[in-house]
């Protein structure tokens, strides 16, 4: 089943890619928010989800995060890494700048060793206040699932006029201080089939990495419920393959 994160500090976890990951959600705790409508968001779809669009409180974030990681660091047991992801898009809330501040504030009080981690669409990265905070996080962790606007609509049903040609061109002005992450599945959607591991995708998306020249590359599949029930995971072995061709480009590429 796929479900919504009804805290606004969730966790910790342990994440595949990241360690002890203590979550931070910006979006409503009741309904997601997102400029994504993703085939394979543990969350679900946007629709199944509509509630109060609220976002929460920078003043309420900042001190359930102070009171967890207090809490955490007095038990010996610090997160490895703190994680804004969440019922949909941080990067939308309108204070998302001050609140990283806010945590970074809090990170080198009580647990520096800690990473900051986002989980972001890009979707917001041509806003200046959101590259000036993403420039200041440990992880700054972009999601590009295709090299084609059509996988990524029937794939992400992004709102809006979102092009993977201007996505490109503002990752490439991170200068490499970004982690590209991309989801890749097979299957079929509304009767369709759907696989972005096909050499054609593979090769467009590769020339996309060489473009942006990410510090990272994270390849993974499914490892949760899915809203689309007719998608299948891509073995391990396959995500392998696809790494060591990231890795030739001299990027490393680890797999989850």
């Amino acid at each position: 089943m796929t479900s919504l994160y009804h805290d606004i500090i969730f966790g910790p976890v342990h994440s595949r890619r990241l360690g002890l990951s203590l979550g931070v959600n910006l979006l409503p705790t009741e309904s997601k928010l997102c400029s994504f409508d993703c085939i394979y968001c543990e969350c679900g779809w946007n629709a199944d989800h509509p509630g109060r669009r609220r976002f929460n409180p920078r003043e309420e974030v900042r001190l359930q995060l102070g009171a967890v990681l207090r809490r955490m660091t007095a038990d010996g047991t610090p997160p490895d890494v703190i994680t804004f992801a969440g019922n949909g898009e941080p990067t939308l809330h309108p204070d998302f700048e001050a609140i990283i501040d806010d945590t970074l504030a809090l990170r080198d009080e009580l647990c520096p060793s800690a990473r900051v981690s986002v989980l972001s669409n890009a979707t917001q990265i041509h806003r200046d206040d959101v590259r000036r905070a993403l420039l200041r996080v440990d992880n700054n962790i972009l999601k590009l699932d295709s090299a084609f606007d059509a996988t990524v609509r029937r794939m992400n049903n992004p709102a809006g006029d979102y092009s993977v040609a201007r996505t490109v061109e503002l990752m490439k002005r991170f200068e490499g201080r970004m982690i590209l992450q991309t989801m890749f599945l097979a299957g079929e959607i509304e009767g369709e089939p759907i696989d972005n591991t096909a050499e054609r995708e593979v090769e467009a998306w590769l020339r996309l990495v060489e473009e942006i020249r990410p510090s990272k590359v994270m390849v993974y599949s499914l490892d949760r419920d899915t809203p689309c029930r007719t998608l299948r995971k891509i073995p391990r072995e396959e995500l392998q393959r696809i790494a060591a061709r990231v890795e030739a480009l001299g990027i490393p590429c680890p797999v989850a």
